[in-house]
């Protein structure tokens, strides 16, 4: 059977390319309804071209989205295959759900075909989501009771994981348009009411893996009016206290950023930027294949050694400075500049390192 999942913060924007899928022929819509998950209450709502057809509520071992996923979703997708009955199967995932973990899942399993994986965007809430500072709390989004990601932040990665983005909206449109294919080069922004997407192909969830993996993700610059990319590549490691001391003027200079860090008191471990808005992570993600043994680098994924090979230096390897922020009306003259003052200079050593602010980070 094939499935396709629509995602999407905006909900009046998910519901009407959902209802846009229920025109194509045998399609079933199930939709788990997580508003009152953090009373342990999950209900699964089932829906065909006519309307609801069933309405259960769901008992999990454990109330979070991933149990519901685990214990409830491809059990039921199972069960439809099987009896055959239905070409397609829309998963009208919840507000705050992130495709990633429901698309794999899906994938996951020879009984059911992922044809497509598409977020619905409402074009006038783009922009002011994105440069917000809710947590999907504040909007009764969230989905468990330790839930405490931002709006910006899923938002982010609803909209940078498929390959599939419906547009809504009019007034700002084309700006919107600029966003989504900044955050998401590979993504076709599609008309809400074209369904052709949901059935016509395969999602391929390695290539999205890898397409957002920041280990193996290689951002390009664009510009298009006031949207700007900019790309910063370096092979000299940051400072990790100025580095430190520059991350809120970085942030607020910008919407999102990714991308991996090469800093100096922690040379054979690749860090990952993670930013959205007015918050930021760094965290280890393990070695640079520059610091690995020549034996162990069959252990790594071809996707990231190939990656690697694309900018190898004689020098240093794979490491180095790749970070890509995305903005409206982006300083990129002021934010190169903040960047490059964290480089480490020619006389620094490692005795500059004794107070290294992420020396806690783990990796």
């Amino acid at each position: 059977m094939r499935v396709a999942v629509i995602t999407g913060l905006h909900r009046d924007a998910r519901e009407r390319t959902v209802r846009a899928a229920l025109t194509v022929p045998r399609t079933l819509v199930v939709h788990h309804d997580l508003s009152e998950i953090d009373r342990g209450t999950v209900y699964r709502v089932v829906r065909d071209p006519g309307g609801t057809v069933d309405r259960a509520r769901v008992d999990l071992v454990h109330a979070c989205a991933s149990c519901t996923l685990r214990e409830d979703l491809v059990p039921f997708l199972l069960d439809l295959a099987a009896g055959g009955d239905h070409g397609l199967c829309v998963v009208d995932a919840w507000d705050g759900v992130e495709p990633r973990s429901v698309a794999e899942a899906i994938a996951a399993r020879d009984e059911l075909v992922l044809t497509a994986v598409v977020t619905a965007v409402d074009a006038d809430r783009l922009l002011p989501d994105l440069a917000g500072h809710d947590e999907l709390a504040d909007r009764g989004l969230d989905i468990a009771r330790d839930d405490d990601r931002a709006v910006s932040e899923v938002l982010s990665r609803q909209i940078e994981y498929p390959t599939a983005i419906a547009l809504h909206g009019r007034r700002h449109l084309a700006e919107a348009r600029a966003l989504v294919e900044h955050l998401n080069p590979a993504a076709a922004v599609m008309d809400p009411t074209d369904t052709s997407a949901l059935t016509a192909g395969r999602f391929d969830t390695a290539a999205a893996h890898n397409r957002t993996d920041p280990l193996s993700a290689h951002h390009g610059e664009h510009s298009h009016g006031r949207v700007r990319t900019v790309v910063w590549s370096r092979r000299r490691p940051v400072h990790p206290t100025r580095l430190h001391d520059a991350m809120d003027g970085l942030v607020s200079m910008s919407l999102r950023g990714r991308g991996r860090l090469w800093l100096g008191s922690r040379p054979d471990t690749v860090l990952v930027w993670d930013s959205h808005r007015d918050m930021a992570t760094v965290a280890a993600a393990g070695p640079w294949l520059a610091a690995l043994p020549e034996a162990a680098l069959d252990l790594v994924p071809e996707a990231r050694r190939t990656a690697a090979l694309l900018d190898w230096d004689p020098a240093v390897g794979d490491r180095g400075q790749h970070l890509a922020f995305t903005g409206v009306d982006l300083d990129t003259d002021r934010l190169i500049a903040l960047l490059d003052s964290c480089l480490l200079t020619d006389d620094e050593t490692t005795s500059t390192f004794a107070d290294d602010p992420f020396a806690a980070v783990e990796g």
